[in-house]
């Protein structure tokens, strides 16, 4: 069974630019320094050549890896949705646990996670415990010291960078 591959627009762009600077910048510039490598020689103690070839086969992993997200993509823009107190892909949500403290985390694809900027998966268990709750609901999260509830104060849909 094949999960779908959640992703933000921003997020989506972000791997697109990767694959083209792998494919425009980074691999051409190995190819050439490979092929200077070979060209002097001895290929079983040359450095470059090895470590070009190493380098190239890194590049086209990733190549290949970047390409398969893009196919298997799903964009979903949070920005366009309607307006709900719903939480689902791409929401905003301010919660708080037990003890008052308020937090903000927004809900992302499994490529676009960023705690500095509170970007958790959607298959994150806080995502997963939040989606389909709406705003002023009390939901219960597992967490490694047990478990907790916390209360959805805000859901907002919003354009993420």
């Amino acid at each position: 069974m094949e999960i779908k591959n959640y992703i933000t627009p921003a997020g989506h762009q972000r791997i697109k630019d990767e694959l083209l600077h792998l494919l425009d910048v980074e691999r051409p510039t190995i190819v050439k320094t490979v092929a200077w490598a070979a060209s002097n020689g001895d290929r079983s103690e040359n450095a470059d050549y090895q470590y070009g070839k190493k380098r190239l086969r890194e590049i086209d992993r990733r190549i290949y890896f970047l390409t398969k997200r893009l196919d298997d993509a799903v964009v979903v823009d949070p920005a366009t949705r309607e307006a709900t107190d719903q939480i689902f892909f791409g929401a905003t949500v301010t919660y708080a646990d037990e003890t008052g403290q308020e937090t903000t985390i927004s809900i992302v694809g499994v490529d676009e996670v960023d705690m500095d900027k509170g970007h958790v998966s959607w298959i994150s268990p806080i995502a997963k415990a939040l989606i389909k709750a709406r705003e002023g609901d009390t939901v219960k999260l597992q967490t490694p010291t047990g478990t907790k509830d916390v209360d959805i104060l805000s859901v907002i849909y919003q354009k993420l960078e």
